[in-house]
């Protein structure tokens, strides 16, 4: 299956600007994006990165300066068959859990992100487009059901876990181990309990 993953190389991360400095910013993006791609490779797919510009890295790269919908909907209304769009900051994929995406047949497959996003979607409608403004996976179910597209949504926590904010980081110290959270230790980040809640200390 082709597989889309949007990446905005100019503001990455803006989110975590209170812990990370504008160029350790990058990097944190940069290795959860090589997280993201290595559990798409270890589950048998070859990812082509939509990047706004060019980017050196080991997978093909599509660069696109448009924003998030109309970039992601360019390449849907090309695709001559299944695709799958998974976002860059999915930083605890693993290839099981990108199984559990890819598995199901339905017209529409959704992982639906905290907060109202829509952090993976599988696409075999031809004429499903994305609009990842607002509360996207009530604007997606909406663009499904006026397709009467049949649909499948995917209830896990490594997918529905985007790392947007300072606390997200304990979630990638605590759950994987690969480039993210070795970037993060190596910066001096750790996990400590205070007072009953985890967080994340520099």
């Amino acid at each position: 299956m082709r597989v889309i993953v949007p990446f905005d190389v100019s503001t990455p991360k803006t989110s975590l600007a209170d812990v990370l400095t504008p160029s350790e910013r990058e990097a944190f993006a940069r290795a959860s994006l090589t997280d993201v791609l290595d559990a798409l490779t270890t589950a048998g797919h070859e990812p082509t990165v939509l990047s706004t510009a060019p980017i050196d890295l080991d997978w093909p790269v599509h660069v696109d300066e448009r924003a998030l919908t109309p970039a992601v909907n360019a390449r849907l209304a090309t695709a001559d068959g299944p695709i799958a769009i998974v976002m860059a900051d999915l930083t605890l994929a693993t290839a099981a859990a990108i199984k559990r995406l890819t598995a199901p047949d339905t017209d529409i497959v959704f992982a639906p992100g905290r907060g109202g996003g829509t952090n993976a979607i599988v696409v075999r409608h031809p004429e499903f487009r994305v609009d990842y403004h607002g509360v996207s996976i009530r604007d997606h179910r909406e663009i499904a059901a006026d397709l009467n597209a049949s649909v499948t949504e995917v209830d896990s926590y490594r997918l529905s876990t985007d790392i947007d904010t300072p606390a997200d980081l304990a979630e990638v110290l605590l759950h994987t181990d690969g480039t993210a959270a070795t970037w993060l230790r190596d910066h001096g980040f750790a996990v400590r309990a205070d007072g009953g809640a985890t967080v994340v200390r520099s």
